[in-house]
């Protein structure tokens, strides 16, 4: 699991005509503009008396998610992101690869600003979601259609969760893209499927913003087998085992039995058409390194595996010791040849 450290994006572009602008310069304008429009609570009686919220609109006291799983055409695998936008400002963003139904990756980004700077913009996005023409999902659009999203198509689900009411509304539509590019011209399979699509789209552009991108984009399927941070087989940099006619590939026995230190069997792989792929960048001489496969790419002929290794950071005082982090996933046969990039770095705060 990836917990990024850095710094979410201010969002980006909202599709045309639409009547929420993006956030940043005359964009913020706007929405602090109607922002001031929106009645929020009632006024105190007296002084010393507490604020009470009257009839607040559908989630404008709670929270609003967005679920977007994304078909992979290359072996039955998924990505899969999840984005929750609290009314206090607070968002967080979860994004996984999937092969099999089994977990290979999972990035975990949360919002770095004061969330009064975001709490504004939740309010007012849930105005438009509540009361504007074009854009009102409680009590307009049906959320007893749950359309079968077929690949390559993805599924998209909204949530706004009323903590005020103890009530939830949930709407699914079809459309292509992931949620860093959905296409609302692609919603369906109902007229009012663009308005599910579009919310998606504005939670996505008020939080994460227009330049963050899925770490996933273009991989191929994979799964978790073992993850650690010292592997007992001591690899001295990244392994691919394959074979071109599914029979076990030469060393992966010994290699497993070296890993596991006799301890478990080999996991069953199908040589006919899966690969195994050891992530490691080899021996570190200090505790703290892990080392996460984040894309497996297919790049005309061959095929290109990204790992990230994440580093303690200055003043963290790791212990001076020999490790091996390694990231071992099984994944559906590519290209030939297999090769391994240098691990991107990020560097963690200690505790982390």
């Amino acid at each position: 699991m990836i917990h990024d450290q850095e710094s979410a994006l201010s969002i980006g572009p909202v599709k045309s005509g639409s009547p929420i602008a993006a956030s940043g310069g005359q964009g913020r304008r706007v929405l602090w503009t109607l922002a001031a429009l929106l009645v929020v609570v009632g006024l105190p009686a007296c002084e010393g008396s507490t604020t009470v919220v009257t009839n607040p609109r559908f989630a404008q006291i709670g929270e609003i998610r967005i679920d977007v799983q994304r078909p992979i055409e290359q072996g039955p695998g998924a990505t899969e992101a999840t984005l929750v936008w609290m009314s206090d400002g607070r968002w967080v963003l979860v994004e996984r690869m999937l092969y099999q139904g089994v977990l290979g990756e999972e990035r975990i980004l949360n919002s770095r600003l004061n969330p009064g700077q975001l709490a504004p913009e939740y309010a007012t996005l849930n105005q438009q979601l509540n009361e504007n023409p074009g854009l009102r999902l409680p009590g307009e659009v049906d959320q007893g259609l749950i359309p079968n999203c077929a690949a390559p198509r993805s599924r998209v689900r909204v949530t706004m969760v009323d903590t005020f009411r103890d009530e939830v509304a949930q709407w699914t539509r079809c459309a292509d893209g992931s949620l860093f590019n959905l296409s609302v011209g692609s919603a369906g399979p109902d007229a009012n499927a663009p308005r599910v699509v579009n919310a998606a789209q504005l939670v996505r552009a008020f939080t994460v913003g227009e330049d963050e991108r899925s770490v996933f984009e273009g991989s191929i399927p994979f799964a978790n087998l073992d993850r650690g941070d010292n592997s007992p087989a001591r690899p001295d940099g990244p392994m691919v085992f394959l074979t071109e006619d599914g029979t076990e590939p030469q060393g992966w026995s010994d290699f497993w039995q070296a890993h596991s230190e006799g301890s478990a069997a080999p996991p069953v792989i199908d040589w006919s058409s899966q690969m195994v792929l050891v992530g490691t960048p080899g021996l570190r001489n200090e505790a703290g390194h892990t080392v996460n496969i984040r894309r497996v790419l297919p790049v005309g002929t061959a095929t290109r595996v990204e790992m990230l290794e994440e580093i303690p950071g200055d003043f963290c005082s790791p212990a001076a010791r020999e490790r091996y982090p390694f990231h071992i996933v099984v994944a559906p046969l590519a290209p030939r040849p297999v090769s391994f990039s240098e691990p991107r770095e990020l560097r963690v705060p200690c505790g982390s």
